[in-house]
């Protein structure tokens, strides 16, 4: 059996956790299902104008963390995935300084980017041909023939749809197994028909924080308001009746021995506590996930990543 890949989330707010989940890969192996290796992190420094899939808009990395957190991810043999997924690029937009210089940061040969503007792909292909392309789920392939065609491109991975996960007999029909990548924890609803309007919904969003960042506060426009009363509150624990979850033991059980090796687990913007129950739930062995997670969390106390307030002390009158 190969390996069993994950892609993971998180560049920016979920990057302690992320380094402490490699240290304890480390340390303790044991605690780790068979085969477990970290095949990404993915995700992007805010302000990234061609960031998709999740809204940030009230946070502006510098240059030394953007540095800082690019070198020490691949020092540890993992590449940088930035997810640049916004389907809105213009021509105006590809010369977004933030952006670029983020590019330059991990032009290593080392790093990949999700797309989904043929506009974006061309550019990035042209001016970091270092970089490995990967194709989003955002793109909403629904169908096999388009999808194989998909996976017939230049593409290091192509996210598989969501919605196409176990059904076994599609996933028997498709070509290129070892470039298929399943996304095994999706918060939305199966078949959710606003999914690329939410997409849509981001981008726009994102160009109304650009503009607004260059105008006085009474002049600012409103985001554009979007609502789910799905994904904003599920988790691990609420999605495993849906049809497009997908547990560890059929990654283990089923898609492994078909030749699907490369899963994504959702959640750059999760709270801390679901991702840190979702990680261990798909790559910790159950007899140890919960000394697992409590190793994890005293380590983010200790690092002040997570803050626990202790009474204050007071006069007895």
């Amino acid at each position: 059996m190969g390996n069993v890949r994950f892609h993971l989330p998180g560049l920016r707010y979920n990057y302690p956790l992320n380094m402490f989940w490699i240290s304890m890969m480390k340390q303790y192996p044991h605690y780790f299902r068979e085969s477990v290796e970290i095949a990404s992190f993915f995700g992007s420094f805010p302000f990234s104008l061609w960031n998709g899939g999740r809204l940030i808009a009230d946070d502006q990395c510098d240059r030394a963390f953007v540095q800082n957190v690019i070198k020490s991810i691949n020092a540890n043999h993992i590449p940088v995935r930035f997810t640049f997924t916004n389907p809105l690029i213009t021509e105006e937009d590809l010369m977004d300084p933030f952006c670029n210089f983020c590019m330059e940061a991990g032009d290593n040969g080392m790093n990949e980017v999700l797309v989904f503007s043929p506009l974006l792909e061309e550019f990035i292909r042209t001016k970091y041909p270092s970089y490995k392309i990967d194709s989003t789920t955002c793109k909403e392939i629904k169908d096999l023939d388009s999808l194989n065609e998909e996976l017939n491109k230049d593409y290091k991975y192509v996210v598989l749809d969501y919605n196409m996960n176990n059904k076994w007999d599609l996933i028997e029909q498709i070509h290129h197994k070892e470039k298929l990548e399943v996304l095994v924890n999706a918060l939305c609803v199966p078949d959710c028909k606003r999914r690329g309007d939410h997409y849509k919904n981001i981008a726009l969003n994102q160009e109304i924080v650009k503009e607004n960042r260059f105008l006085p506060k009474d002049k600012q426009k409103p985001l554009i308001p979007w609502k789910c009363e799905y994904g904003d509150k599920n988790c691990i624990y609420t999605i495993q009746d849906y049809s497009t979850y997908v547990s560890p033991e059929l990654i283990w059980d089923k898609y492994v021995p078909m030749g699907i090796n490369n899963f994504k687990i959702e959640g750059r913007t999760a709270n801390l506590f679901s991702l840190i129950e979702t990680y261990c739930h798909y790559m910790i062995k159950p007899e140890y996930i919960g000394e697992a997670r409590l190793l994890l969390m005293r380590n983010l106390e200790a690092s002040k990543i997570i803050q626990v307030n202790r009474p204050r002390p007071s006069a007895f009158k």
